[in-house]
């Protein structure tokens, strides 16, 4: 994967399309941060200085909001991310047995990435399904009621 992820044309074009929709250009300013991941996969500084051009913002303003909110990535992720739920519900319900198993099949920590660039394993505060804990998301896909058995299904359907 490459260190940067310039704004192609086609990008460039979504993003517009978006800011139309709003009374001025900077209300747009996550959608096209989310663009720019939906094509990445994450968000590079360059890609910040592109869509600070295009919104008429300043970098430093595009990268607050960037790092602001969690599931913008600002550095290289996985093909797919997984999001462990650390809440206080998932923590009562084996939080620690399902993250170290994730952990140790994956061979890799929390904020690292499998060598095959197949993973991103991170925590999240919540997920919002305490009662069927504990839970995690890959992707956009939500997993609850979570057992080793039931991770190694899970993670069979994302190559």
């Amino acid at each position: 994967m490459t260190t940067q992820n310039n704004i192609s044309e086609e990008i460039k074009k979504e993003i517009e399309e978006i800011y139309q929709h709003f009374p001025q250009k900077s209300a747009a300013c996550i959608e096209g941060l989310k663009v720019i991941q939906k094509h990445h996969r994450w968000v590079s500084d360059e890609a910040v200085k592109e869509l600070a051009q295009i919104l008429e913002m300043s970098p430093d303003a595009i990268d607050s909001v960037a790092t602001f909110y969690s599931l913008i990535f600002r550095k290289p992720v996985g093909r797919h991310v997984i999001l462990v739920c650390d809440s206080v519900s998932c923590w009562m319900m084996d939080y620690e047995k399902i993250a170290g198993y994730l952990k140790n099949k994956l061979s890799i920590d929390f904020g690292e990435t499998t060598k095959d660039d197949r993973f991103t394993l991170l925590t999240i505060p919540c997920l919002g399904t305490c009662d069927r804990a504990p839970a995690m998301m890959v992707d956009e896909d939500l997993h609850r009621d979570l057992t080793t058995d039931k991770i190694d299904e899970i993670l069979k359907n994302y190559e």
